[in-house]
């Protein structure tokens, strides 16, 4: 029972893991090598396309999506989407997609001239279920070792998580103390009371016989 329990947990804290690491902002080093817009035909992973469209019979369809090619400041190349995500989830409320794509046009450069920029995030990139992350903005830095910055959007969102769940334990606990735990040990005693008379039944019997 108890190693049900444990796998029931580790399962819903990996779910809650996942969420915020593919919701909360993350910011990368990077070097813009090329934009592209390019028509995008939705499968099993529209989950993963901010808004997608759909057709009357609520299958995804294809649309054009912006994308901005990059190599970052470790060497490896990264390749982000760029989609408004509009009133939606996750609440960015980013309506300026056109004009970050040419800024992101404006800001490429080559291997001999770089020139850095620190772009922020949300997002995975899975090359076998073909989703890239989305870029929310764009801001120039001194170079590859820039310092990102402090993430106080994900410290307040965590911190806020933190104290939800904090809350929630505390209330199961008073309720569970004060309506629970009684009727739990009333029917515990009653169940030993029963195997009680139970047993005096069965020494009775045998002395009879």
């Amino acid at each position: 029972m108890k190693i049900v329990k444990w796998v029931f947990w580790v399962f819903i804290w990996v779910l809650v893991g996942a969420f915020f690491h593919y919701t909360l902002p993350q910011t990368d080093i990077v070097r813009v090598t090329d934009t592209y817009e390019k028509r995008i035909d939705f499968g099993n992973s529209s989950i993963f396309w901010a808004g997608s469209s759909t057709d009357s019979a609520g299958q995804a369809v294809n649309r054009d999506v912006f994308f901005i090619q990059t190599r970052r400041a470790k060497g490896d190349v990264m390749v982000y989407r760029n989609e408004d995500t509009g009133w939606g989830w996750p609440p960015y409320f980013k309506f300026d997609t056109a004009n970050l794509q040419a800024e992101a046009a404006d800001a490429r450069s080559t291997t001999g001239a770089p020139q850095y920029y620190a772009l922020k995030h949300y997002g995975w990139r899975s090359e076998l279920l073909s989703i890239y992350p989305n870029a929310i903005s764009l801001r120039a830095v001194d170079g590859p070792d820039a310092v990102k910055g402090i993430p106080f959007v994900t410290i307040i969102a965590l911190l806020l998580f933190a104290a939800l769940v904090y809350a929630i334990w505390v209330r199961w606990r008073r309720f569970r103390r004060a309506r629970l735990d009684p009727k739990i040990e009333a029917i515990e005693d009653d169940i030993a009371a029963r195997r009680g008379r139970f047993a005096r039944w069965r020494a009775e019997r045998r002395a009879r016989k």
